[in-house]
């Protein structure tokens, strides 16, 4: 069960990483990155560089939690590993709570199934 909670998170959060990525050259996220850097202060010229490394920057937030989180919902369902188990389990609480409390619960419950 733990596996499955872990999965589904990190299955939502690289969906949505990918979901970042595919904006990276549309108008409306070049418009709201610009307004975005020059809210939080920037003076200088903005690049489009800039407004790609931010855009990369907050897929790389989703994306890499998001593998974390499915690598150990898949080692949960194998039973193996229990340290990545449980840290892709912490990870899905980070982002889905209602997913990632359960998946702990249960992963440390299971801590004497893994091999």
């Amino acid at each position: 069960m733990a596996g499955v909670l872990s999965l589904v998170a990190g299955a939502f959060f690289l969906l949505g990483g990918i979901a970042v990525i595919t904006t990276l050259g549309t108008p409306t996220a070049m418009a709201v990155t610009r307004y975005y850097l020059y809210s939080v202060g920037s003076s200088a010229a903005i690049t489009p560089s800039d407004i790609t490394t931010v855009i990369g920057v907050a897929a790389a937030v989703l994306i890499v939690p998001g593998v974390v989180s499915a690598l150990g919902g898949v080692y949960s369902l194998k039973r193996s590993l229990w340290g990545l188990a449980l840290a892709g389990a912490i990870f899905a609480l980070f982002y889905l709570p209602p997913l990632g409390i359960p998946a702990i619960i249960f992963t440390a419950l299971a801590r004497k199934e893994f091999a």
